[in-house]
């Protein structure tokens, strides 16, 4: 448990100033020395016990504690800060005398002042505060602080906050010796639908002798653990959409320089890279030159990570590509041998160790629904990312003339140029658009995971596959494909385990291509013809 911050101890101080100001239990002489002097579980004893009634002098003496900032003199106990003394219970300043010895406390009773420290957020004028302090007595239950949380819930305004103080107050009664006390708390805590809830009532069951409370604990479990279950289920359902986006994205450059093109671009994987590898440069120079800006830096790096892969494509296009159109098998493995080039350059510009990209601070966190159940904003952002991309790439091939001549290109070479179209140009264009996309991929992936030359490696397999399944040329296909994918991945994984959820997979790929070769979404027209 961390110690409490400062800004955490005067807001407690402040409140219980305000709380207990009339308290006829304030702390005393004999207070101080005994949470300072004996044995260990003496300390604990008057430790808890000033709990019970604490005060503004109370929280600061036990911060002081907590800080080392403790120290006595025969018995007289002294808080010494920045060289100077002051007594615990007037706030008095005192000269610190000679062979003042520093106060010890072991781990045990570390744990027992910092989980004091935290019990006393419960008094904070800050909801948030109280909440966090509420939620870890909910998880660790401790009678010692019943006191405490009473007073908190006689004061306590904020309806969320008091629920969960609530239930807190449930959890610890859960162990009282009145069998009343018992069952109420066993009902009460059927709303609180964690796994820390479920652990207390199976524990308390494992003991319990009154029928009538074992009755209770017993619905109250079938009650959490069918929340539970809902939660496992949309979250598998949320992590496949998750994992089908990535895919989609993944795949959305393959569909246009495999489906369209007809090239098997083994490099695919590595122009993802490079996208990556863009946003960790435009990382960098955030970071040193625009450090006051770094939460904005993606806004740029989606462009760069787009024109530094599309670059990369025209260039292996123009060279190397362009040569080898309707030769599948050569393009292969000119492809496989540029991804190695690739992956080596890669290596020698920035390491073969992984690096390491932020997230935007509005990207951090997540959306929490069910106790079991929280959606990342980092996934959230990517899904409608991929959505954008798909919507932008689909109005570009259908809505615009560099769609109409990518399209007339793959559909009929011969009659595209016998028209005018430069069709050396435009396959540079679409073999460029394809490559920007994977860039873009790479852009996206940087935001969930590490980045390394083998980055690529990870994901070229199933982009294939999403292609293939979805039906070579249609851009329909590969969006259920990817979907298709990503929800049974996931969803086999909590049934079999991940390595056999894949082996599942693809086997249904290679059982459904023999039935159905041309995929979820067969060509029609001439170029089906072709």
């Amino acid at each position: 448990m961390t110690r409490i911050s400062s800004f955490s101890l005067a807001a407690v101080t402040l409140s219980c100033a305000a709380l207990f100001a009339s308290s006829a239990m304030a702390l005393t002489s004999e207070q101080t020395r005994a949470l300072t002097l004996g044995e260990t579980d003496a300390r604990i004893t008057a430790l808890q016990q000033a709990l019970a009634s604490p005060d503004e002098k109370t929280a600061a003496f036990m911060q002081a504690m907590a800080d080392d900032a403790v120290k006595v003199s025969g018995t007289h106990v002294l808080i010494v800060r920045d060289g100077k003394a002051s007594d615990p219970v007037t706030g008095d300043a005192q000269s610190l005398p000679e062979g003042a010895e520093d106060v010890i406390n072991n781990n045990r009773m570390r744990g027992e002042i910092d989980a004091a420290l935290a019990a006393l957020q419960l008094l904070s004028p800050d909801a948030a505060l109280r909440l966090a302090a509420t939620k870890a007595m909910l998880k660790e239950p401790d009678p010692t602080k019943l006191a405490m949380l009473e007073k908190a819930l006689a004061v306590e305004q904020n309806s969320g906050v008091k629920t969960h103080m609530l239930l807190a107050r449930a959890a610890v009664m859960l162990n009282s010796t009145d069998a009343q006390a018992r069952l109420a708390a066993a009902k009460a805590l059927a709303d609180s639908q964690t796994p820390d809830t479920q652990l207390l009532l199976n524990q308390r069951l494992s003991e319990e002798q009154d029928k009538q409370v074992r009755s209770q604990l017993e619905a109250s479990l079938s009650t959490i653990q069918a929340a539970l279950n809902w939660g496992e289920k949309l979250g598998a359902l949320f992590t496949g959409i998750s994992l089908g986006s990535i895919l989609l994205l993944v795949a959305l450059g393959l569909a246009i320089t495999y489906g369209l093109m007809g090239v098997i671009n083994m490099a695919h994987g590595e122009l993802m890279m490079i996208g990556a590898y863009a946003t960790y440069v435009v990382q960098g120079l955030f970071r040193q030159y625009l450090p006051g800006m770094f939460d904005a830096y993606l806004l740029v790096a989606v462009p760069a990570s787009f024109l530094a892969a599309a670059l990369v494509g025209a260039v292996l296009e123009r060279l190397v590509l362009r040569h080898l159109y309707g030769r599948p098998l050569e393009t292969l493995l000119a492809t496989w041998g540029i991804s190695l080039g690739l992956m080596q350059g890669v290596r020698s510009l920035f390491g073969a160790q992984n690096v390491g990209v932020e997230n935007p601070s509005w990207m951090s966190g997540g959306v929490q629904l069910l106790a079991n159940l929280s959606l990342p904003y980092n996934r959230l952002v990517i899904i409608g990312f991929a959505l954008f991309v798909l919507v932008g790439m689909t109005l570009l091939i259908s809505k615009t003339r560099l769609g109409l001549f990518v399209r007339g290109v793959t559909q009929n070479r011969p009659m595209a140029s016998a028209l005018g179209v430069n069709t050396a140009r435009i396959d540079t264009y679409a073999f460029s658009l394809g490559c920007g996309i994977a860039g873009l991929a790479g852009c996206a992936l940087s935001q969930i995971g590490n980045v390394g030359p083998d980055l690529g490696q990870n994901y070229i397999v199933d982009a294939f596959m999403v292609v293939v399944l979805g039906g070579v040329g249609q851009l329909a296909g590969t969006v259920y494909a990817a979907m298709g994918l990503g929800l049974m991945n996931k969803l086999l994984e909590g049934v079999a385990g991940a390595v056999l959820a894949k082996i599942a997979v693809l086997i249904f790929i290679i059982v459904f291509i023999q039935k159905r070769p041309q995929g979820l979404f067969a060509m029609k027209g001439r170029s089906a013809e072709a």
